[in-house]
């Protein structure tokens, strides 16, 4: 195959093709002397023809299994695996018309993500981002007051948040990108919003780029026949990040459920016989909190400093007039010195106006509330001391999750992952659940075991009154 004289003929012969050709030199001077023989305009089309450039992954498959026009693409990856830049690109070509997977620009676009915040910090602001993916002469004008871009030829892209899902009534569109749906705090609804708007055009589309949760939108999605799947772990991207980050997640996270499901982009189930059920936490999960009657900080402190030392759990948690406990904060801290992590602690007690702190003190005895009297000496600390194993002591909290008396005041994920992934050794994925630790003391405080309420001091000379 010739690669021509002109972009045009770079571009007919398909891009797929030209990179199977230039991944198929046998050696570095024989890509010197193919690229050699191309002109100033090829190149410049060559390094930008993100066709050429995307591994297999980031490109969208033609059909379905059936041979069906496909409406979702779902692009399931870990952290940092490319799903952003392949998402931009799509919309990119989506908006420009490039073929092969757009023969006419689409001239309305829906961009939806978390909060308006994250659709501009990182689907359009992004390193990865839309404006980042064009070129100067293309690139969409970003008009913040309107929530939009707007290409030079006309096509619009409009922002939308999942935290306000009827935003999308009224609008129509021929394509949309939705990035982190297992994120979303209005998924299923924002969902169904969008498929009514996605009426434009001769196929409308969506791509959805997420890290996975097992979670009832993300498996109704999935299990769509109009859907189309591509897989990426974070390994799969390592050439575009820092070689030390590689090494560190693999070491810190390799083999466990928090590493298969963040970094191998797997959808990782419920633990079988394990205490918790992702159900529980989704259906009691809410973003306001009411008025709270008694705030606590738990602490379960590590027994040493080092990196690679257990980490410091610190939850906050409190329980409302309606007589249920609401999990409010987790400031965990990872491999910290005792006085970092006391101030973490007393930072946590001032921010939510704290009633009182929990600390175990298993590990440190009197040292525990030492070095946090030392931080501030009127805050008030409850010690307590585990007498059974973790898994005994986690069984009444997770009874009082299944009857829906606990709940999460928005998403707190790696404690959660510890929650789902809690086994029966009294372990999370082969590690210490300090979050989860924190968390059982915090409601058992609260719902389970409060302390005592401190009777008043009646002086002798009034009662003599």
């Amino acid at each position: 195959m010739a690669i021509g004289s002109r972009p045009q003929s770079i571009r007919s012969t398909g891009a797929r093709s030209l990179r199977s050709v230039l991944s198929g030199c046998s050696s570095a001077d024989e890509l010197h002397e193919l690229i050699a023989r191309l002109s100033q305009d090829e190149l410049v089309f060559l390094l930008g023809d993100w066709m050429v450039w995307a591994r297999d992954d980031q490109l969208p498959p033609a059909t379905t299994e059936a041979g069906e026009a496909w409406r979702v693409w779902l692009i399931l990856g870990g952290r940092g695996a490319g799903k952003t830049r392949a998402g931009a690109e799509w919309v990119r070509a989506k908006a420009l018309g490039i073929a092969p997977i757009a023969d006419k620009p689409a001239e309305r676009i829906a961009l939806v993500g978390e909060t308006i915040s994250d659709v501009r910090r990182v689907m359009i602001e992004g390193v990865s981002g839309l404006l980042s993916v064009h070129s100067h002469d293309e690139r969409p004008r970003y008009e913040v007051s309107k929530g939009q871009l707007v290409w030079p030829n006309g096509t619009v892209a409009e922002i939308f948040s999942a935290e306000t899902p009827d935003g999308l009534r009224g609008p129509q569109f021929a394509a949309a990108w939705c990035d982190e749906i297992c994120k979303w705090r209005n998924g299923e609804t924002t969902w169904d919003m969008l498929q009514f708007a996605l009426r434009l055009g001769d196929v409308p589309q969506a791509v959805v780029t997420t890290t996975p949760r097992p979670l009832p939108l993300l498996k109704a999605v999935l299990a769509d026949a109009a859907t189309v799947v591509s897989r990426a772990s974070t390994v799969d991207n390592a050439a575009n990040l820092a070689p030390s980050f590689i090494d560190e997640m693999h070491r810190r996270y390799a083999g466990t459920v928090l590493g298969r499901q963040e970094l191998g982009g797997e959808i990782i189930e419920d633990l079988s016989g394990g205490l918790w059920r992702r159900d529980w936490i989704e259906d009691q999960r809410v973003c306001d909190v009411p008025d709270l009657r008694c705030v606590v900080v738990a602490v379960d402190p590590p027994v040493t400093a080092t990196a690679d030392s257990d980490a410091c759990g610190i939850v906050v948690a409190g329980i409302g007039e309606d007589g249920r406990a609401y999990v409010i904060d987790d400031r965990t801290l990872q491999g910290r010195e005792p006085n970092v992590w006391a101030r973490a602690v007393r930072a946590a007690y001032g921010d939510h106006k704290a009633d009182r702190v929990v600390a175990e003190v298993n590990q440190g005895g009197d040292l525990v509330v030492a070095v946090l009297k030392q931080i501030d000496r009127i805050m008030p600390v409850r010690t307590v001391r585990a007498t059974r194993g973790k898994w005994l002591r986690a069984e009444p909290v997770a009874a009082l999750y299944a009857e829906g008396r606990v709940l999460h005041a928005g998403r707190f994920d790696e404690l959660e992952e510890q929650m789902c992934a809690f086994g029966t050794d009294g372990r999370a994925g082969g590690r210490s659940p300090d979050r989860l630790d924190a968390l059982v003391w915090a409601i058992t405080d609260l719902l389970i075991d409060p302390p005592e309420p401190v009777k008043p001091v009646v002086q002798p000379w009034i009662r003599r009154l």
